[in-house]
């Protein structure tokens, strides 16, 4: 029974599925035995992806984290380099996209409004709807926003907030963006073109300083 409005709606269905997370799966492979170190469930790896046993390497939902295939494969890319000698800086977890592929699509990385909040940082939020953007009408895709989060006085991007067609593509410049420290003035002084839905990140950084052309 699910409320609607001030009544209440029946249906019947054949089985319910509940999901209330994932972990894992790193019983019996012989941990103990190998005298591998857990923590809360997964196995415990340092910043180049290796356990407490020198040779003996874990990534991916083993190691915790995200669990999140493109997260795996960078820890993989990561435990090779170290094993072949080529170490390379440690992921910035912080940094690693968050995608769901529904409709409307949703994708994010970085802080929230309420992380940033927690931190005491200073901040602006800038949002710019889809409604609002050519390219999402010449496509009939309105339903959706984009959110972006600048820290002060600087305008670091510090996070990144997408629902809507595109959601999972379009959150790969602002990956790009945060690794590269890029401030508001820069994304605006990237030029996008017309008419794309990329644009809609440029009007959501100008919304964030009262820049914004077409809002």
């Amino acid at each position: 029974m699910l409320a609607a409005g001030t009544g209440a709606e029946k249906f019947a269905a054949d089985m319910a599925l509940i999901a209330v997370g994932m972990e894992g799966n790193i019983q019996d492979i012989g941990l103990e035995t190998a005298g591998v170190k857990t923590e809360r469930g997964f196995i415990a790896v340092d910043g180049r992806m290796q356990t407490n046993v020198p040779h003996l390497y874990a990534i991916g939902d083993v190691a915790g984290r995200q669990l999140l295939a493109h997260k795996a494969s960078a820890e993989g890319e990561l435990a090779i380099a170290a094993i072949t000698g080529h170490p390379r800086p440690p992921l910035d977890y912080g940094q690693i996209p968050a995608c769901t592929y529904c409709q409307p699509q949703v994708a994010s990385i970085g802080l929230t409004e309420k992380q940033c909040q927690e931190r005491g940082l200073k901040f602006r939020v800038g949002r710019f709807p889809y409604a609002a953007s050519g390219k999402a009408n010449a496509i009939k895709h309105l339903e959706g926003l984009v959110k972006l989060i600048f820290g002060e006085p600087y305008g670091q991007l510090l996070g990144a907030h997408l629902i809507g067609a595109e959601a999972t593509e379009l959150i790969a410049e602002l990956g790009l963006a945060m690794k590269l420290e890029a401030t508001n003035e820069e994304v605006l002084a990237t030029v996008h073109a017309h008419p794309t839905l990329s644009e809609m990140i440029f009007e959501a950084a100008g919304a964030a300083y009262g820049q914004s052309a077409n809002i």
